[in-house]
């Protein structure tokens, strides 16, 4: 598991830029980034697939679409 909880249990957090109108969103669960992943799934499919990134790589990611 990689220290992720599992997508299904998992407390999901979607994009601040959802426009909630079907629109590309991503949704990331935190509760692994303590323990180093983090879980990364698009909102428009919760039953798909997730990715899992380094928590270094996710807050990089999250720079460098911030600013």
């Amino acid at each position: 598991m990689n220290g992720n909880p599992e997508p299904a249990r998992a407390e999901w957090i979607k994009s601040s830029h959802s426009n909630g109108d079907g629109g590309d969103c991503v949704e990331w669960a935190p509760r692994g980034a303590a323990r180093g992943r983090v879980a990364v799934r698009d909102s428009k499919v919760a039953g798909g697939p997730v990715l899992t990134v380094s928590a270094g790589a996710w807050a990089a990611f999250v720079r460098g679409v911030t600013h």
